[in-house]
């Protein structure tokens, strides 16, 4: 009986929600009865939405359940000593027909302290923006409770906020305790912290279905909220290289790179001692590692296991892939406080 490791792939999860779109059908995810699907869960450990295995002997078990089995094998060591058997990251894909609520995420410290194990720091990977289609991130100016209060209770809490035009390909890192807010026409990969926890500040007093206004977390919110201003661009600059891997996003949750290429790329993972996920963003490609060749498409993603020594990355024309992996040496120079660490980081990161 087969027993060892290979490259896995996962059975996508469709969320239905009053914002979402149905672009992802463009790619050939069927998710009816749904009318919609404003989220694709590619990757999640989420209890009760933990992915689900499709390829070889591991088929039809949890990725919870393969951690199990494998431990640090699969993850890493270190990831396995710090997380057990929830894996760290949640990967989704998110299609927005309408303005999403803008809302908040808390950090570790503050999550931990309302029973949650771990906060919610994020990433967004622009693919497609129609015209004209506009994101939040942030304040415009240092702002306070005081001002941000009397602005939410006025109608007047967008006159705060800075927003961008994003193109597709564009990078925005955003921070647990930044306010932030999708608007419509826009479909991004996610890569987030373990964490379902969002606090909901604005919703644009839509309605559901049956008459009602989604629940709104502002009590909630007020604590987790950093007033601090976006200085410059909220984008991060980076500089796309072909046939090449481009760091997008470094930080102690996750390190996200960039691999926009047409040729075959092979890549040495004997020095990354955690898993490594591979998700396809555009067009189509095909994963190749410990002997097995798994193929994805935009939206679809492989973990490769963390005793895998190498990959090769094909694609049919020309494909782009975000590849995911947790740079744990960061681990141990991190501060106490992670509202201070998340200050620092984003400091650097709007200096570059």
């Amino acid at each position: 009986m087969q027993s060892a490791l290979y490259p896995l792939k996962f059975l996508p999860m469709y969320k239905h929600v009053i914002w979402g779109g149905n672009r992802l059908k463009d790619y050939g995810f069927n998710y009816e009865p749904l009318p919609n699907c404003g989220e694709l869960w590619a990757l999640s450990s989420v209890k009760y939405h933990e992915s689900v295995i499709s390829n070889g002997f591991l088929a039809d078990n949890t990725l919870n359940e393969a951690i199990e089995i494998y431990m640090g094998d699969l993850v890493g060591d270190r990831v396995f000593n710090r997380y057990g058997t929830d894996f760290p990251l949640l990967i989704k894909i998110i299609d927005a027909a309408q303005d999403l609520s803008i809302q908040v995420h808390p950090d570790d410290n503050l999550a931990q302290q309302r029973g949650m194990p771990w906060g919610k720091t994020e990433m967004w990977y622009v693919m497609q923006a129609d015209n004209g289609a506009r994101l939040i991130s942030g304040f415009k100016h240092d702002s306070s409770p005081e001002e941000y209060q009397a602005a939410l209770n006025t109608g007047h809490l967008l006159d705060l906020l800075h927003i961008e035009n994003p193109n597709a390909g564009d990078v925005y890192f955003i921070p647990a305790g930044r306010v932030h807010a999708l608007g419509k026409g826009l479909m991004v990969a996610e890569i987030q912290q373990t964490s379902d926890c969002t606090y909901r500040i604005y919703d644009y007093d839509r309605v559901d279905k049956d008459g009602k206004k989604r629940q709104l977390h502002t009590a909630e919110a007020l604590q987790a909220i950093d007033f601090g201003a976006v200085r410059g661009h909220a984008r991060t600059n980076y500089p796309l290289q072909h046939n090449a891997t481009t760091t997008i996003a470094n930080c102690p949750y996750f390190t996200t790179r960039l691999i926009d290429f047409d040729t075959p790329i092979r890549k040495n993972l004997e020095d990354i001692d955690t898993f490594v996920i591979y998700l396809c963003v555009e067009g189509l490609a095909a994963v190749k590692s410990m002997e097995t060749i798994v193929p994805t498409h935009t939206g679809e993603c492989v973990l490769i296991p963390a005793v895998a020594d190498g990959v090769e990355l094909f694609c049919e024309g020309n494909a782009k892939l975000l590849e995911v992996t947790i740079d744990t040496s960061t681990w141990e120079d991190k501060p106490n406080n992670d509202r201070d660490w998340l200050a620092q980081f984003v400091g650097n990161l709007q200096e570059s």
